[in-house]
């Protein structure tokens, strides 16, 4: 039997609902041979998640996931193989966990200035160990009656349209390549399915390293199309579910958004030739 790899996992040091060990067991339940944890700007999961991954014969890959900023477009990346105790690496990230507590005080401002009564108290309860972020002040909403689910509360107030945004603060995509580099990783550009075709070719100009193909945001189309463009650019392909569990009810996704373990060893390859 093949073995397969998600490589787009999150846990509850990030906006997801389990913890390390929750998550490497759901992936086992799965027959998912390869995982790679990638938290929001977190990597507090990995060494747990490493360890237990071992004594279940799971390998957990170390990854993050990070916000960037390419022509006023925010486009996440997703770093694998990272050393995640590069002391640079971790500067980065203590310093936009602070930035993500200083948005949601605005967001919560904005919210409040909607008639919404709620405060910092209120969300941060359901973001004990997470950075900090959108879906723990949706949970709030929730909670206390503002809205119905998740969705609702995106929709209605704090997605990229709604009258409760706020812009995160971005490092450059060239910035976030140069950084997973020289903490030892790959940088890749995460869920591109909205993505205009000249956008995805200027972050190949920045610099990264391969693509997210397989998501469960990709239709069929899609995937095809970005594998081609990983063929033709000798770019390499990831892809996985980015599980969340919890109110984002992902769970079917967990194991039917896989790629062939193959691929990673083409990264592990890649790692070789780039420290040769």
């Amino acid at each position: 039997m093949n073995s397969i790899a998600d490589l787009h996992i999150h846990t509850y040091h990030s906006d997801g609902i389990h913890s390390p060990k929750e998550v490497v067991d759901k992936a086992c339940e799965q027959g998912i041979d390869i995982i790679s944890i990638t938290d929001h700007d977190s990597i507090n999961a990995l060494p747990e998640a490493i360890e237990y991954g071992q004594q279940k014969g799971i390998e957990v890959i170390p990854g993050v996931e990070i916000s960037t900023d390419i022509h006023n477009s925010e486009v996440h990346l997703l770093g694998y193989f990272i050393n995640y105790n590069d002391r640079e690496f971790n500067k980065y990230l203590t310093f936009f966990r602070d930035e993500r507590f200083h948005r949601a005080k605005r967001i919560i401002r904005k919210l409040q200035n909607l008639g919404i009564n709620i405060g910092m108290d209120d969300v941060l309860k359901h973001a004990s160990l997470s950075a900090l972020g959108r879906p723990h002040i949706a949970k709030a909403l929730i909670e206390q009656g503002y809205v119905e689910n998740y969705y609702d509360a995106f929709d209605k107030y704090l997605g990229d349209n709604g009258p409760a945004f706020e812009r995160k603060i971005h490092v450059s995509v060239q910035s976030a390549v140069k950084l997973i580099g020289d903490a030892g990783g790959l940088a890749f550009v995460a869920h591109p399915n909205k993505m205009k075709e000249h956008l995805l070719l200027d972050l190949i100009d920045a610099g990264i390293d391969g693509i997210e193909v397989v998501h469960p945001s990709h239709q069929e189309h899609q995937v095809k199309f970005y594998n081609g463009i990983v063929s033709e650019y000798c770019l390499l392909g990831s892809g996985g579910s980015d599980f969340h569990g919890g109110l984002k009810n992902d769970y079917e996704n967990l194991g039917k958004h896989v790629i062939p373990s193959s691929s990673v060893d083409t990264m592990r390859n890649m790692l070789v030739k780039n420290s040769a």
